[in-house]
């Protein structure tokens, strides 16, 4: 694992313009790993500029060429994936299994979808007298966040190149070195100088100035839901496309007639993944009030068996702001069930698997995203207070439904607020659009959808 002391910039690592750095601390011991350069406005520029240069042929090459090039990519994060893994697992915490199996997984898995989508897209079509053609936004700037920091950056990066954009991506500061680690993979490629650029930075500084830049046609930014619409009112100010994927605050909604255990047990594992670090955890869980007792039961056991297997948040900041949100439910009258605010180790920055009961839906930790590993288990009284409880929040981005018959679980979630619903448990899809509703953002990222983000729509009437 080696951190650069540059920005990768048309093609090449160049020297920063300033001497400033960022220390990468591992969250698992506290120990410094590595520096990175922390960008300025005039590293942006140069990454932009190289981008604006790169753009023209990138945009007239041929789809079936760029679909290569992405495959080519696809094959190095394979090759490469224990190393990536370990850097993963170095900077972020995440446990190695983890790690290897979603943190390297899903991004080779989505780099591979937007090979295959490159390649068989339609970028035009007949309708009525006119020829309708999908042409690339240009240049896209991708500020991306810490929690999944390879598979946040593919998931900006692969459909923009796909649709022949080029990219500067400004990484989160937490996490750098994979996306150094990306930025070699996209060289070893073969991909054109220019065509991706890495600018790493504070979020205030290089973020901003990349949100900011005359040249950037596109901003694409996953994180909060705070930042978000700063970020949107700056684009929004010079009339430029903007992509957000922010906050969420999902529901995990457990019908009368599902099986309980599986529902509490899988819904448990969801929110403690990731030491709850994941925007889609399903942090509230709801439950019919007959059953309630039995729910709280099974879930304080299984939160119980996270306790030696759970990686720390990523770091002291976050771990601040995990345990002042514990120390709020016990303030506004949950039950703390099990876990709690105290440091469950003298090293590292670990939070207790946390599980509240008797949590109301007014409370802020039913209204807040605390992004730890804290669930929350709240009482309904029929299907109706479930889907007000349910849709009750700023937020709409993901959500469950658990329920004997699948039919009566798809009945429900068609009336959630909220961008995508898992159904009895329901698997990861590379090719399903991600996205929300409401205060979780505009856009979607993955498949079709998330590729018809970088395209401009051009009609031609005959």
């Amino acid at each position: 694992m080696k951190a650069h002391d540059g920005m990768y910039i048309d093609g090449a690592w160049r020297a920063p313009v300033g001497r400033d750095t960022i220390d990468v601390v591992n969250p698992a011991d506290e120990q410094v790993i590595g520096r990175v350069p922390a960008g300025t406005a005039a590293d942006v520029d140069a990454a932009v500029r190289a981008a604006r240069a790169a753009l023209p042929a990138w945009a007239a090459t041929a789809p079936a060429e760029r679909a290569a090039r992405l495959a080519a990519l696809r094959d190095v994060l394979a090759a490469r994936k224990d190393e990536i893994a370990e850097t993963v697992t170095a900077e972020l915490g995440s446990p190695p299994q983890f790690a290897q199996n979603v943190h390297v997984g899903v991004p080779i898995a989505v780099a591979g979808s937007y090979a295959e989508l490159a390649a068989t897209y339609s970028y035009e079509e007949k309708v009525g007298n006119s020829v309708v053609h999908l042409e690339p936004v240009g240049v896209v700037g991708a500020i991306t966040p810490w929690n999944y920091p390879l598979h946040q950056i593919v998931a900006k990066a692969a459909p923009a190149l796909a649709a022949g954009c080029t990219i500067v991506v400004k990484p989160a500061e937490d996490t750098p070195l994979v996306a150094q680690l990306f930025a070699e993979a996209v060289h070893q490629a073969g991909l054109p100088a220019g065509v991706f650029n890495l600018v790493t930075g504070l979020g205030p500084v290089a973020g901003q100035a990349l949100a900011e830049h005359p040249g950037v046609d596109l901003v694409s930014f996953t994180g909060s839901t705070a930042v978000g619409r700063l970020i949107g009112a700056t684009a929004g100010a010079a009339i430029k496309k903007v992509a957000l994927e922010l906050g969420g605050k999902s529901a995990n909604v457990i019908l009368p007639s599902a099986d309980l255990a599986r529902a509490v047990n899988v819904g448990v594992a969801n929110v403690m993944s990731n030491s709850g670090q994941t925007c889609s955890a399903w942090t509230r869980m709801l439950v019919h009030a007959e059953r309630y007792d039995e729910a709280v039961g099974l879930a304080a056991a299984a939160a119980a068996k996270y306790g030696d297997r759970i990686g720390p948040v990523v770091s002291a900041k976050q771990r601040a702001r995990v345990r002042g949100y514990i120390e709020k439910g016990v303030a506004e009258g949950a039950r703390l069930v099990t876990g709690g605010p105290d440091a469950p180790r003298e090293q590292g920055y670990f939070v207790a698997p946390t599980v509240f009961a008797d949590v109301t839906p007014e409370m802020t930790i039913a209204q807040e995203e605390i992004f730890g590993p804290v669930l929350s288990i709240l009482r309904y009284t029929d299907e109706e207070d479930a889907l007000r409880i349910a849709n009750g929040t700023v937020y709409g981005l993901a959500g469950a439904v658990w329920a004997g018959d699948e039919a009566e679980a798809v009945a429900f979630a068609r009336r959630m607020e909220t961008g995508q619903v898992d159904i009895n448990g329901g698997r990861f899809n590379p090719l399903a659009p991600f996205g929300g509703y409401k205060q979780s953002g505009v856009g979607r990222e993955l498949g079709t959808h998330g590729l018809s983000e970088y395209l401009h729509t051009k009609s031609l009437q005959f």
